[in-house]
């Protein structure tokens, strides 16, 4: 078998039950820019990207909430530049009433210094924020082991 080489992610499809609420969280609270949009009924989708760049598309396709129990996507995560944006944008969802999985910002382990905030989307969809340092005064929430795959 030949080697494809290297492949790096370009964007990710999150299914959701009512895109017009997405793209209000995506979009306002998180800030990600409306590249293309489909309107047609039964065919409705979102482009959404950063400085012309897209990184997730949206599409309301979803009947249902996210399902922790499915196979398929654990949870998706964005790394910012640094701990006091990942604050900034815990206070941006706090203000929305965002569901979060911990308390603050929570390092990835015990004396990380990576960790960010763990939270939902409309549809229950997992999500984080973090920065590579800042967290390592932060109490980890799961002893000796990587916090997002425990929320």
């Amino acid at each position: 078998m030949a080697a494809i080489g290297t492949l790096k992610t370009n964007h990710v499809g999150l299914n959701v039950t009512d895109l017009e609420r997405s793209l209000g969280f995506y979009g306002d609270v998180l800030g990600f820019e409306v590249l293309g949009e489909g309107k047609e009924e039964g065919r409705r989708y979102a482009f959404l990207g950063q400085d012309g760049t897209l990184v997730l598309t949206l599409w309301q396709q979803a009947e249902g909430a996210y399902d922790s129990g499915r196979a398929g996507l654990h949870h998706l995560a964005w790394e910012a530049g640094s701990i006091e944006r990942v604050k900034a944008a815990e206070d941006a969802l706090k203000a929305r009433g965002t569901e979060f999985a911990y308390d603050g910002v929570v390092p990835h382990s015990e004396g990380g210094a990576s960790g960010g905030i763990f939270f939902h989307d409309p549809d229950g969809t997992r999500l984080e924020i973090f920065a590579p340092t800042g967290a390592e005064n932060t109490e980890a929430p799961t002893e000796g082991a990587p916090t997002c795959g425990f929320f």
